[in-house]
């Protein structure tokens, strides 16, 4: 019987990570209650609320947007230094330009 409830067990751990991985990126990145966070006007710390944001990276950010202006696109945000695709999909999802 205690073999049994362990297969039993296995196969809903297996099952729950197939129906996780089946998510959309966005829908396992951001839960819906997460707030967006406007690249154009955000703060240091509002940005360092983003997922993988510490303070050097908010700083570069901030400082990117200091030397040449607003952000135009999400995108741009791959021209920060250290920002690479893997970072910037992660963070796209609660990311905002709003107005600039």
């Amino acid at each position: 019987m205690k073999r049994t409830k362990v297969r039993t067990l296995g196969a809903i751990v297996i099952l729950a990570l197939i129906a996780w991985a089946a998510l959309p990126p966005s829908a396992a990145a951001a839960a819906p209650d997460d707030k967006a966070v406007n690249i154009n006007s955000a703060g240091l710390d509002e940005l360092m609320s983003l997922p993988g944001i510490g303070k050097a990276y908010a700083e570069r950010i901030i400082e990117y947007r200091e030397k040449n202006g607003p952000f135009k696109k999400l995108e741009d945000l791959l021209n920060v230094r250290g920002i690479g695709e893997k970072t910037f999909q992660k963070l796209k999802p609660r990311l905002t330009l709003g107005k600039s």
